[in-house]
């Protein structure tokens, strides 16, 4: 795949994710995460993880919101256990939520970013490659 493939696909993905932000909480890491997400238009209920409390804070206040989740962690080592921990809470509470979002950006990204506050910068980084004067 080459860039130019990897960042329609990508786009792709974001616009999936714009249009769930609509009626799920996205859970991401920390405040940097969300900033990134904002920068490319996501605006929805975000969740930072971290500085809230925790995954089982995240599922609690999903569940009382009566929404479903976006797990969008991190795709190191860090992320993927976070990832877990939450998927365990969630479905303690009957909770439903969403991986394929972040298992998809991190097949797709891995090769050059590790986290989400780095997609927006990818995002450019793929887009003016692709320009040729």
């Amino acid at each position: 795949m080459n860039d130019e493939e990897r960042l329609i696909e990508i786009e792709e993905l974001l616009e999936a994710l714009e249009e769930l932000s609509k009626d799920h909480v996205i859970l991401t890491e920390g405040i940097r995460d969300r900033k990134a997400l904002e920068a490319l238009g996501i605006t929805g209920d975000v969740f930072m993880i971290q500085s809230e409390g925790g995954p089982m804070k995240a599922a609690e206040y999903v569940a009382a919101h009566g929404k479903k989740a976006v797990i969008l962690t991190d795709w190191d080592h860090k992320g993927g256990t976070i990832a877990h921990e939450l998927e365990l809470q969630l479905s303690s509470l009957d909770t439903e939520y969403n991986t394929e979002i972040r298992a998809k950006l991190s097949s797709l990204c891995k090769k050059y970013i590790k986290d989400i506050e780095s997609l927006d910068t990818l995002i450019e980084r793929l887009s003016s490659q692709g320009k040729r004067y």
